[in-house]
């Protein structure tokens, strides 16, 4: 009985040492790890009614590390511009800079599927070239999001905003300045992207 017994032990053991060393071919990260994500987006539209014509892109990459298995710290850095025309007449040209830093805390990060939840903190400065103003802010917020990997090095990302803050002001003579609080998922504005793990 004890060498059945035994030898169930010791065959459970070998699979269960299998089944790990497959999942980490698989992708998850680890301590250590960098990955690098982030966004490129360009828009164009033509409203023939009203006479309109807007165009505009931005690029963010973000780089982040792994401190511990679970906790990965990061910065991005963006450009972001755009054009707007009114009856062939410019009626806006803006452009700036995005400095931005986050923390992720990851429930699972060994495995292939993994939730995180991201508290990340932004820094932007629009100048309007037409009216020579610019446009300063900051934005605060806190998501959760999923990492699911296809490779051993890239993973599908999605993600989507729970709590958030911001706040912008003009450099204008006079201006006072806006700021906008929101709380709750709104799954009709998921992000999806895509990370590589070096």
């Amino acid at each position: 009985m004890k060498k059945v017994l035994l030898s169930a032990v010791a065959l459970l053991a070998f699979g269960f040492a299998n089944a790990q060393e497959e999942k980490s071919t698989n992708g998850g990260f680890s301590k250590g790890d960098v990955f690098v994500t982030g966004a490129f987006t360009f828009g164009s539209s033509n409203d023939k009614d009203n006479e309109v014509k807007t165009n505009g892109f931005e690029i963010a990459p973000q780089v982040g590390y792994f401190l511990t298995e679970n906790i990965a710290i990061g910065g991005k850095l963006g450009f972001a511009s755009s054009k707007e025309e009114t009856a062939g007449v410019d009626t806006e040209d803006m452009s700036g800079l995005t400095l931005g830093a986050f923390g992720r805390y990851y429930f699972t990060p060994a495995n292939q599927f993994s939730l995180f939840a991201n508290l990340g903190l932004d820094y932007a400065s629009m100048k309007d070239k037409l009216a020579d103003a610019k446009l300063n802010g900051f934005q605060a917020g806190l998501g959760a999001g999923m990492n699911y990997f296809v490779s051993s090095n890239f993973s599908i990302e999605a993600g989507v905003a729970v709590l958030g803050f911001s706040s912008e002001k003009s450099d204008a003579t006079g201006a006072k300045g806006t700021s906008s609080f929101g709380f709750g998922g709104d799954w009709r504005a998921v992000t999806f992207g895509v990370n590589y793990k070096f």
